[in-house]
């Protein structure tokens, strides 16, 4: 298998996606945040000091699919056309984040839906720090993607 992401003296490049095909690609991470059930309720509930945690985590996760070629090297810029984060919470005590990104271009969208909604998981962490220390973040999966050369992806259950 080549290697796209090193030159020929071995070092790292920029893929060059110039000749790539231009089409619709989208991209749908997720990941979950595991806290105490009082952790939860007062997330939901909107009783956290520093504010509406997941209004704040759905904007940090919009930005940051926006900035992700600036966290990830290789990373290609990209016009993106759509950014989505949902939340949604279960009797595990999980809050539940999933990220859709959308773009029409040549290199896909799944770096920025891995890093929206790991951004939004780490800005959840951040609001509620003071009260729990001990929440995990994770498994941060990628679940599906769609458009480009390799063609579409669905993350088997």
């Amino acid at each position: 298998m080549d290697l796209t992401h090193f030159n020929e003296q071995g070092r790292a490049k920029m893929v060059d996606v110039s000749d790539k095909e231009v089409t619709v690609r989208t991209a749908v991470a997720s990941t979950k945040v595991t806290m105490n059930p009082d952790t939860l309720s007062r997330i939901k509930a909107g009783k956290i000091g520093k504010g509406d945690v997941l209004a704040v985590a759905q904007v940090a996760g919009i930005m940051a699919a926006k900035k992700t070629s600036d966290w990830i090297p290789m990373c290609h810029p990209l016009p993106l056309s759509g950014i989505n984060i949902h939340f949604t919470d279960n009797d595990d005590n999980e809050l539940y984040i999933e990220g859709t990104v959308k773009t029409t271009g040549k290199t896909g969208v799944e770096m920025e839906a891995l890093t929206a909604v790991s951004a939004a998981a780490l800005t959840v962490y951040d609001m509620c720090k003071a009260l729990q220390k001990d929440m995990v973040i994770g498994p941060t999966l990628l679940n599906s993607k769609t458009g480009g050369k390799s063609g579409d992806y669905q993350l088997e259950s």
